[in-house]
């Protein structure tokens, strides 16, 4: 089955949807593919790639038009984030969605005009890269116990802590940045726009990864940096909300992107099943590679059915938490088994560098994990379900 009948199953999906696909698709393989090697050898894709995300307005496809995006909906940021897993980096993809669907639109959702012209629209043009900053040393999935603090001085936050494992942290010019402004625990936290030439900040270590080559992941030091407290995003101590209600979006994109990906190594996969050869016929010939395959198939397609009913009730204003982060979960989980089987289908060649499958193979295995990982997925879902 082709990607355009695949993709067009779906009711919401128009001729509109079809133009946007097909520009992010002809860019992602013309464009971007094409230094993979290159760039994951890298370890990181050019600042350039920002700029170009930019000005073909995949940086701000939900941002109102007059703040420099097109005002369109979540069925768009869906075809964006489908067609964007053909670059073959799952580094770049997490680079660029980390830039306009993890750290920017919260600006736009309770920032003010100061905060939308000196740092959203920028973001959006791709002329300043944006990183999120949430995750410490020795915290991780537990927001409420960040300790990096924001102490008042007149009118200045005065900031001191440490942030890991930030997303385009060694070249951002701005973090969205939770910092602990009140008391311990969720009610004392807070979300400050930071301009990472303010002085006292470094970068005090480029992160090596297992996978997910071609972007940057840093550690971050905060030495009494001097910033503005009108860089409050929303009302003081209320930052917890907020970053949860920033994660839905996060984790739908997460999700999308996954099962995107997954079906791309699949029909690869299914490819190379055709041409390659074992005990005189293709190894499609075999019976049990051919179940392997029709039932990865149906697990991505019952996967992207979900995706698109969390994407349904979010682009209609609805409660799609639930529905996110069942999506998320399975997503995650299967673009793990996806390329896992898929590996195996190639054997040994499969654990060569020279083809794809191997590449995602190691960057999958960072999906269930970031974002919130598979069993704190589990526990929001043990929440909603009442249990």
């Amino acid at each position: 089955m082709s990607q355009a009948v695949r993709y067009r199953s779906y009711p919401q999906f128009t001729a509109e949807h079809e133009l946007l696909r097909r520009t992010v698709r002809d860019w992602a393989k013309n464009e971007l593919h094409p230094h993979a090697d290159e760039w994951e050898e890298a370890r990181l894709f050019p600042n350039e790639v920002f700029r170009q995300a930019g000005d073909l307005g995949l940086l701000g496809i939900r941002v109102p038009e007059e703040w420099g995006g097109q005002g369109l909906d979540w069925w768009f940021t869906t075809c964006y984030a489908e067609e964007l897993v053909n670059c073959g980096m799952a580094g770049l993809t997490m680079g660029l969605l980390v830039q306009s669907d993890m750290a920017t639109p919260v600006i736009g959702e309770i920032g003010d005009d100061y905060h939308k012209r000196n740092f959203w629209m920028p973001a959006v043009k791709g002329e300043a890269i944006a990183a999120l900053g949430v995750s410490e040393p020795d915290v991780g999935s537990d927001v409420a116990s960040l300790r990096t603090t924001a102490r008042r001085d007149g009118d200045d936050l005065v900031i001191n802590g440490a942030k890991t494992y930030i997303t385009n942290g060694t070249r951002a010019d701005f973090i969205t940045l939770a910092v602990r402004t009140g008391a311990e625990g969720f009610k004392g936290i807070s979300l400050v726009m930071f301009p990472t030439d303010t002085k006292g900040f470094k970068v005090t270590k480029k992160l090596e990864k297992v996978g997910n080559h071609s972007s940057d992941t840093a550690e971050l030091f905060f030495e009494d940096c001097r910033i503005p407290a009108k860089n409050i995003l929303g009302h003081e101590n209320m930052g917890f909300y907020y970053i949860m209600q920033n994660f839905q979006g996060e984790r739908l994109v997460g999700a999308i992107s996954s099962v995107a990906g997954s079906q791309r190594i699949l029909d690869m996969t299914v490819q190379y099943a055709k041409d390659r050869n074992a005990f005189g016929r293709p190894l499609v010939g075999f019976q049990t590679v051919r179940h392997l395959i029709v039932q990865l198939e149906a697990e991505i397609e019952a996967a992207r059915q979900l995706n698109y009913r969390a994407v349904d009730l979010l682009a209609r204003g609805q409660n799609a938490v639930r529905e996110i982060t069942m999506a998320k979960l399975i997503g995650g989980e299967l673009a793990c088994r996806v390329t896992d089987r898929c590996m195996q289908i190639y054997g040994g060649a499969g654990y060569m560098a020279e083809y794809e499958v191997s590449r995602a193979w190691r960057d999958t295995r960072l999906i269930t994990i970031g974002g919130g990982t598979s069993e704190i997925m589990r526990e929001i879902l043990t929440k909603v379900q009442g249990l």
